[in-house]
């Protein structure tokens, strides 16, 4: 379902809107655009806070420390960030969100410049870009329906989901690169591509003033009473979160870098750059095939596939097997991610979309997040090999009980609209 007139853009056209030239408009463009510089600029970023905390203090569970800075502020805003995003325009949020990111990522370079090393104000800086990625990720998926019909997101996601690779190709090596240079370098660096990405934003057309959402606990918690009556969003949501949570492995990254591989900064941005070579390939390949039958036994299988390749980077010590599995882990992530990006967003009715795609981040970008604390902290217990094995066994086992405790998904054919829905509830 699609936002009310004012809000549609160009995308929104009648007979051969499913082609390539009526699909991918001037907005769109830019939308894609915006979403590759924000998510090169968190690429370029996390190489840069990974190598300097893992430089000042040579400690992995400090390392883990970094993903529960971003958790934190990102989990108590959630709720908020949805309402705001349902309340006013999502491209003004979206901008705002950029810009307390790229002034938090500038302060922390002007601190790696003057030499002042506190590990706190580093975490402080990163609560800040915390903060503003729990209104960007939400923001970012709301505003597409303004952009093409709800009915075009399988053709459109994957060129979203492909934008966000191509920009985890380019940022971490690009962030390993910088560092070479110097620490302030690689962060003036992220702070320019959040410069790309809001002037992408600021250049796409306005759109009217949304209809003002009651401030009530009904209506905060709309979001989250949705996906708990949507048994197949709901599972794709809880498989995602949970494989990401047990398998990411990507704070160890500066470990097998440093100290398995011995490959330095440089090569620490080309391991960080490498799962998104799978899943780029597989994200051209959905995007001139979409996915359209078996959507959930096709999201089982790439999780499973996801903890399989993360056992095998856990036990590499050969760079050639560990760039195996990394790009197995990019392509099995980007099948997950699609089913799991468009069923939200097909299954979701607008008026409350916002709020649906901030629990939607909650749950699965935070345990981006908590992943890497628990990481860091098993890795301090069990070492960085142990953790990652340990991780990826976990998320083999979530698959198996994911396909048990969510019927709907694994037995789901194809992606459920919001117009095939009986009831709208906010």
């Amino acid at each position: 379902m699609s936002d009310p007139a004012p809000d549609k853009g160009q995308g929104d056209s009648e007979g051969d809107s499913t082609t390539p030239a009526r699909v991918f408009t001037g907005p769109v463009r830019l939308y894609l655009l915006a979403r590759f510089s924000g998510s090169a600029a968190f690429q370029i970023q996390g190489v840069a806070v990974g190598w300097y905390i893992y430089q000042l203090t040579n400690s992995p569970l400090q390392l883990g420390l970094v993903g529960l800075a971003m958790f934190l502020p990102t989990v108590s805003l959630a709720l908020v960030a949805g309402h705001v995003i349902d309340r006013f325009q999502r491209r003004r949020v979206l901008l705002i969100s950029w810009s307390v990111q790229a002034c938090a990522s500038a302060s922390i370079g002007l601190l790696a410049l003057f030499g002042i090393h506190s590990v706190f104000w580093i975490y402080a800086l990163i609560a800040c870009i915390g903060a503003g990625r729990s209104f960007e990720q939400p923001a970012q998926a709301a505003l597409l329906p303004s952009l093409v019909p709800v009915a075009l997101f399988p053709r459109v996601t994957p060129a979203g989901s492909l934008a966000n690779q191509f920009a985890v190709i380019v940022g971490p090596a690009l962030g390993g690169l910088l560092f070479i240079f110097g620490a302030p370098v690689a962060f003036f660096g992220a702070v320019t591509m959040l410069c790309v990405g809001l002037t992408a934003v600021f250049l796409l057309p306005g759109t009217a003033p949304r209809p003002a959402q009651p401030l009530s606990l009904q209506s905060f918690l709309g979001g989250v009473h949705f996906i708990r009556r949507a048994e197949a969003v709901r599972g794709a949501i809880t498989l995602d979160m949970f494989g990401v949570f047990f398998g990411g492995a990507t704070a160890l990254l500066p470990i097998f870098a440093r100290d398995i591989l011995m490959i330095g900064p440089v090569g620490l941005g080309l391991l960080r750059s490498t799962p998104a070579l799978g899943a780029l390939v597989t994200g051209l390949y959905l995007a001139r095939h979409p996915l359209e039958h078996k959507v959930g036994h096709k999201m089982f299988a790439a999780v499973a596939v996801f903890g399989a390749a993360t056992i095998l980077f856990g036990l590499s010590h050969w760079i050639w097997l560990t760039v195996v599995a990394l790009v197995a882990i990019g392509a099995a992530d980007v099948v997950s991610v699609v089913v799991r990006s468009t069923l939200v967003q097909t299954a979701t009715p607008d008026d409350i979309r916002g709020r649906v795609s901030a629990v939607n981040s909650l749950f699965v970008g935070t345990s981006n997040q908590l992943g890497e604390f628990e990481s860091g902290v098993t890795a301090d217990w069990f070492g960085a090999v142990g953790s990652v094995v340990l991780g990826g066994t976990a998320t083999l086992i979530v698959v198996g009980a994911g396909m048990w405790m969510f019927p709907a998904l694994r037995r789901m054919d194809r992606f459920i609209m919001a117009s095939d829905k009986p009831e709208r509830s906010a």
